[in-house]
């Protein structure tokens, strides 16, 4: 089984990236510097485009930048490219084939943006498009659904992000993630003794805010693609403008929660959706949230902004687990290929 060795190689790949792409992350980083772009654009589709997300955050909240998700098909359906030429312009792909992905960049290029595209593929139409090119070193990836090469994306802003800020503090804190992420695979050895509990459900939600936001979206992802469950990412925030109505009782809420500045929020959303009769899936560093959850996926403690590296490696293995319990095919999800091309 391709992704349980994939989710088991994390560590290994973040490791990778720490030691080996330091020289070309500081270059990137001051090639940007030099640009001075009035604004970052980034361009992606399916996981890459929630790690987008987490780089909307990590740009737009530690290096106070504007961020902007690009509309692919203004360039490639409309022919209406936006101006982006004063931009830094980031292709985020795992395969780098995806070809409105890839004419963002193209046409940032024309305009005089500055372009950098990530992926896992130095040979790919989209890391030959963009003027520079950041890999994620993740190695073959060989299940359809991405693991590693999400947390690689996740792991190269981060690096990106502090060689931009130019903070010892931050540089730090990522020598410690190799370790971390191992310590969060552990932790979540046991999801395998209780996910038989929910291999009847057909719906679920998962709610993070801020900088897991990207996690409530990507688990959500996974436990579609490999699960075939009708599941909904959400901002807490934007949960309770609505959707929280179709809670009731047994639905299962999966809350992404680690330590951080929306903690408060979700502590008070649990208590909610446990009022609600939900059933409330924690990923939490914090003793207080777990105990309230109907089950606790604990993550080791670190700071925010890298917490969503570790938070979705138990939902990766709850949504492996469930397509285990159901007998589907995990490697292989129907409907579904390694490479999508979307134009």
């Amino acid at each position: 089984m391709y992704l349980q060795k994939e989710i088991a190689q994390q560590p290994a790949v973040i490791e990778r990236l720490l030691n080996d792409s330091q020289t070309v992350t500081e270059a990137v980083a001051a090639a940007i510097r030099d640009f001075d772009p009035v604004f970052a654009c980034i361009a992606a589709r399916g996981t890459s485009d929630n790690a987008a997300h987490y780089a909307q955050y990590m740009f737009g909240g530690l290096l106070r930048r504007p961020v902007m998700l690009a509309t692919p098909s203004l360039h490639t359906v409309y022919g209406t490219p936006p101006d982006l030429s004063k931009a830094l312009v980031i292709g985020i792909s795992q395969s780098g084939q995806a070809e409105d992905v890839r004419a963002v960049l193209s046409d940032a290029n024309q305009q005089g943006a500055l372009t950098l595209a990530i992926t896992n593929f130095e040979d790919s139409p989209l890391a030959q498009t963009a003027k520079y090119h950041l890999p994620l070193l993740a190695g073959r990836e060989l299940s359809v659904a991405a693991t590693k090469t999400y947390t690689a994306q996740l792991t190269v802003v981060a690096m990106l992000t502090s060689a931009l800020a130019e903070s010892d503090a931050m540089r730090q804190d990522l020598i410690a993630l190799p370790r971390l992420a191992a310590q969060a695979l552990r932790l979540s050895d046991d999801i395998e003794d209780w996910a038989q509990r929910y291999r009847y459900i057909n719906r679920l939600v998962s709610l993070g805010r801020g900088f897991n936001f990207a996690t409530a979206c990507e688990i959500s992802l996974k436990v579609k693609e490999l699960s075939y469950i009708a599941s909904e990412g959400y901002s807490e925030a934007n949960f309770l403008h609505g959707p929280i109505a179709a809670i009731d009782r047994g639905h299962p809420v999966i809350l992404a929660a680690p330590h951080g500045r929306n903690l408060a929020g979700m502590v008070d959303m649990c208590q909610r959706l446990n009022d609600l009769g939900a059933e409330t899936l924690v990923i939490s560093n914090n003793s207080d949230l777990l105990g309230h959850g109907r089950q606790a996926m604990t993550i080791p403690s670190t700071p925010e902004w890298l917490s969503p590296i570790l938070a979705v490696m138990p939902g990766q293995i709850f949504a492996m687990q469930q397509a285990l319990a159901r007998g589907y095919e995990v490697d292989k999800p129907r409907g579904l290929s390694k490479v999508t091309i979307t134009e």
